[in-house]
């Protein structure tokens, strides 16, 4: 299909910088970004964070500083970004900071410890090949290159080329009618739920809704419980009916651990639906996407209805889904798109 031969991996870009190598961010990202640096040899110099969040602290042993003070001690740095965001304001003022210093993007998994790199294409190329093969659309094409090249490379430049807005996706490629059975897989505090209603102007025939964080599905319950025909399941979604354990974090962010402190029940979306039609499915389920899709087979054989899945929170997501999807039914469109984020998150597979 084609090759990486030509671009350079952030990963070396990072360790053969001439310039001190800046974290941007604390936390999560940043740790992993951190255990990515010693895995390849990388050395960090510094961590800065938006001015806002500068309050003198510390993260690994250095003191956390505004940009203006590195640009104030460093004629010049290289800066390794280590947060997620969707916020238009926090984007725009990344895309600032790039016209006036080198940033890249040192991709991590949202989930797991695999890292996109040589390695990692050499064992997966004919799985990739193969997944592009199946894509439906031009630009459909152009995503699945520009996110695998973004993750090579590390340059948000891949991004700005290939993101549309969510409408296109749903009044181009999912076009929802009134009579949807909506299966809604990871539905948060219901906001998701609201975006279906939304595109479906408030006309549906039956919504079925999974959340398996107890907050988050207190929220669900307070925001979707007196929806008509709608039923509300304190569960996650697996291949299998079981118990597993989650982190339990807040937000979008609970999801299986085998650290978590929380058992939650799991269930194949077959069991739970015992047969009955669904005509539209988003998944948004935090790692165990090809577990999802394993546990409503007979769904997509039977009745293939419409998908919205997350395609981002394993680098293996954006080839094995599609492959997996074609494999259960192969009268599937597979459309791939890109939505308004710094890093390749909220890339998602829409299949009619």
């Amino acid at each position: 299909m084609y090759s990486f031969d030509d671009k350079t991996s952030v990963w070396s870009k990072l360790k053969n910088s001439k310039t001190p190598v800046i974290l941007y961010g604390m936390g999560d990202g940043a740790d992993k970004v951190l255990a990515a640096f010693e895995r390849y040899g990388i050395k960090a110099d510094g961590v800065m964070a938006s001015d806002e969040f500068v309050r003198g602290q510390s993260f690994h042993g250095f003191r956390v500083k505004k940009l203006s003070e590195l640009e104030a001690e460093l004629d010049n740095f290289m800066i390794a970004l280590c947060f997620a965001s969707q916020l238009p304001d926090v984007i725009a003022g990344i895309k600032r900071i790039a016209k006036k210093h080198t940033v890249v993007v040192p991709s991590v998994p949202v989930f797991g410890s695999t890292l996109f790199d040589e390695k990692f294409i050499a064992q997966n190329s004919e799985k990739i090949n193969s997944a592009y093969a199946l894509l439906a659309d031009g630009q459909s094409r152009r995503v699945f290159e520009n996110v695998l090249h973004f993750y090579y490379t590390g340059s948000i430049d891949y991004l700005d080329e290939i993101t549309t807005d969510k409408s296109e996706a749903f009044n181009n490629i999912l076009k929802l009618g009134p009579n949807e059975v909506y299966v809604d897989l990871g539905a948060y505090n219901g906001d998701t739920v609201e975006e279906f209603l939304h595109y479906t102007n408030g006309s549906y025939r039956r919504i079925i809704a999974f959340e398996p964080n107890e907050k988050n599905f207190k929220k669900l319950s307070e925001s979707c419980g007196g929806l008509k025909n709608t039923e509300l399941w304190q569960l996650g979604c697996y291949n299998r009916n079981t118990t597993l354990y989650f982190n339990n974090k807040a937000g979008r962010n609970s999801a299986i651990s085998d650290k978590g402190t929380a058992e939650t029940r799991v269930a194949a979306v077959d069991s739970v639906l015992c047969g009955a039609a669904a005509s539209y499915v988003k998944a948004d389920v935090e790692g165990a996407d090809l577990e999802t899709l394993e546990g409503m087979k007979n769904t997509l054989k039977t009745f293939k209805p419409k998908l919205n899945f997350s395609a981002y929170h394993r680098f293996e997501d954006i080839f094995r889904l599609p492959l997996l999807i074609g494999e259960l039914n192969p009268e599937y469109k597979i459309f791939l798109r890109h939505h308004p984020y710094i890093p390749a998150w909220d890339t998602n597979l829409y299949c009619v």
